[in-house]
């Protein structure tokens, strides 16, 4: 089991939390939660050791979209790149919701 901390700018203040997926099978969950900053922090738990750097890449990709200043959790079992991307755009639409 790996863990990953990454840390991103934000422009703008996240006011619910919210909770996406679940971790199981080729699945992974993603819990949201207001940051007490202007930034936003990740914690990364997978099951996959190994993968920092696509990680990485990933949150990068999705931090050019999105400023919010959240504390985000992601508990992973082997998820790919297109199934974690998925899950942070759904945790997004739901704080729009």
């Amino acid at each position: 089991m790996e863990s990953i901390e990454l840390e991103y700018p934000a422009r703008h203040r996240i006011t619910q939390r919210v909770h996406v997926g679940v971790v199981g099978s080729g699945d992974l969950e993603v819990l949201l939660e207001p940051s007490p900053d202007l930034r936003a922090y990740v914690s990364i738990a997978t099951s996959v050791d190994g993968f920092g750097v696509v990680w990485k890449n990933v949150l990068d990709r999705f931090f050019t979209r999105f400023e919010g200043a959240a504390s985000i959790e992601i508990n992973d079992f082997g998820a790919t790149p297109g199934t974690v991307m998925l899950r942070l755009e759904q945790a997004v639409e739901a704080l729009r919701a």
